[in-house]
């Protein structure tokens, strides 16, 4: 959560940026050199390398970033999406923070960046030493707390003279510290784990991209744009550690105004005085005692008892009660340390384990009943439901348990908690045409520059089915009225000849006689 809440911050801290680079359209040089040194701003606070102020920093970020990414290049970068020039801006900061990094493992540059490894390195131990000490701190006073209370109840004449004494609740807030402390050891150890996996992959990673380069005039960058981001995101992880490891300190230190009350309530002198004659055992000592013993399982019909022998994953069981002995919380008030190789008693799905076989046996005769004295104990003192991890018998509040009483039913409190969904913009991807243009001039400016027209020749053709759909005109010469005189024409009409032959067929007679009959009229009858 801390690391996402920085994360978070940082790219709060970034959007103007981001903002201004990818909503400017620059038509001009100096506008075009004023979205680059933008992009160089942008790289430099994100890998948080170095301060932007310094001048030789700002050179070093814009030599690296010209490397990959010359001011030629501003052309195609413009033309992306929103979302596209976001990814970009992000990989350009992750190779130029890794030519950084291996500038300055060549002795090339890099005096800007610290060497995180190595101031890890020493951070870490001296982080777990500060919390080993508190954590000895609270294994005495809690062994010591808890060998004043068995005291009590052995003797009735210790009971009265310590009885005015808060020891339980000093014992539960000192196994409640130890329980923190526990915590943060744990988280530093992991961090020292993962900062020295880290070096690894890092001494690696640099060592293969030495071999790679070699001094090459030019190289791929399928093979070296890998490897830089790599180193980036390597070192990305140790400032995380180191802000992780920056966060446990602190809380260490917060968490000593709680131990520092304890020497107020029981000052070093009055603990001793009050141990005289007592002996006081630790955790280890008490697990050494009952090593030899053991749970018999024949004396139990009803009851499963689990050993490491025979159980699997025995030690990555459940154990109820943060591991302090079930019996000795609810019937002596004291957090004793259980001996799992006692047996661990299996009831009803929770595992139990106990300070002594005759705690076992007591506690297996009659588990529920047991069980109910100690949640009767952590409601006595409250501090017990977060030390033995009672939050499931605790779900309900002191003003739902008053109305529980009050009407004789079960009232449980509604769950509440606060949400919130984040929806967005364009769930789609964007569809936007960047060449779209909506003036018609500017349309025609393209046709024109795409056609060319001072090299080419316009053809144009009419054809039966576009005829129609263009209006044509043509003009033409009217023709013009001209009439002419001439001389008068005059006729005449002549009989039409009729001239007939007889006699040609022949007769009876053998000699044929012909005879032409003229039948014309004549021309001045017609």
């Amino acid at each position: 959560e801390l690391l996402s809440e920085q994360q978070r911050v940082l790219e709060g801290r970034l959007a103007p940026v981001v903002r201004d680079i990818t909503d400017s359209r620059p038509h001009v040089r100096e506008e075009m050199e004023n979205v680059y040194r933008k992009i160089i701003s942008y790289v430099l606070l994100r890998s948080g390398l170095g301060s932007p102020t310094d001048i030789a920093v700002v050179r070093e970020v814009t030599a690296a970033l010209q490397s990959v990414f010359p001011e030629t290049e501003m052309i195609n970068f413009i033309s992306l999406s929103k979302k596209n020039k976001e990814q970009q801006l992000k990989t350009l900061a992750l190779l130029v923070t890794g030519i950084r990094l291996y500038n300055k493992a060549c002795g090339k540059g890099g005096s800007s960046i610290d060497d995180l490894p190595a101031i890890l390195k020493e951070a870490i131990p001296s982080a777990t030493q500060t919390v080993d000490e508190g954590l000895n701190t609270c294994h005495m006073l809690a062994h010591k707390y808890t060998a004043l209370l068995e005291s009590m109840q052995e003797d009735l004449h210790r009971y009265t003279q310590l009885s005015s004494f808060k020891l339980k609740e000093a014992l539960f807030n000192v196994r409640q510290y130890e329980a923190f402390l526990c915590i943060l050891l744990s988280d530093a150890i992991t961090s020292a784990q993962e900062v020295e996996k880290m070096d690894v992959q890092f001494a690696a990673t640099m060592e293969q991209l030495k071999k790679t380069v070699q001094n090459k005039i030019s190289i791929d960058t399928k093979e070296v744009f890998p490897l830089f981001v790599t180193l980036s995101n390597l070192w990305t992880g140790f400032q995380d550690e180191l802000l992780l490891l920056s966060f446990l300190t602190n809380m260490t230190n917060n968490l000593q105004q709680f131990s520092e009350i304890q020497s107020q309530l029981f000052p070093e002198e009055v603990l001793t005085s009050l141990l005289e004659g007592v002996t006081v055992k630790s955790d280890e000592e008490r697990i050494r005692e009952t090593m030899g013993t053991r749970v018999n399982v024949s004396d139990f019909k009803n009851q499963e008892w689990l050993f490491p022998e025979t159980t699997d994953n025995f030690d990555q069981l459940l154990i109820q009660y943060h591991g302090f002995c079930a019996h000795a919380i609810g019937v002596k008030g004291l957090t004793l340390p259980g001996n799992p190789a006692i047996g661990i008693l299996k009831h009803k799905e929770r595992c139990y384990v106990f300070s002594s076989k005759e705690a076992a046996y007591i506690f297996a005769q009659d588990p529920d009943k047991f069980i109910q004295l100690n949640t009767e104990k952590a409601r006595e003192h409250a501090e017990l439901i977060q030390l033995l991890e009672l939050r499931h018998q605790f779900e309900y509040l002191a003003p739902y348990a008053q109305a529980r009483n009050a009407d004789k039913c079960l009232m449980k409190p509604s769950t509440k908690c606060d949400s919130s969904t984040q929806t967005d913009t364009h769930i789609l991807p964007p569809t936007i045409v960047t060449s779209y243009e909506w003036n018609e001039w500017e349309l025609r400016r393209k046709a024109i520059k795409l056609a060319n027209l001072r090299r080419k020749l316009t053809h144009a053709m009419q054809t039966d089915l576009s005829h129609m759909r263009r209006g044509n005109s043509t003009q033409v010469y009217l023709p013009k009225g001209v009439s002419t005189q001439t001389k008068r024409d005059n006729s005449s009409n002549v009989p039409r000849p009729q001239i007939f032959l007889e006699g040609l067929r022949g007769g009876s007679s053998p000699t044929t006689h012909m005879v032409k009959v003229d039948l014309t009229r004549a021309v001045d009858e017609t």
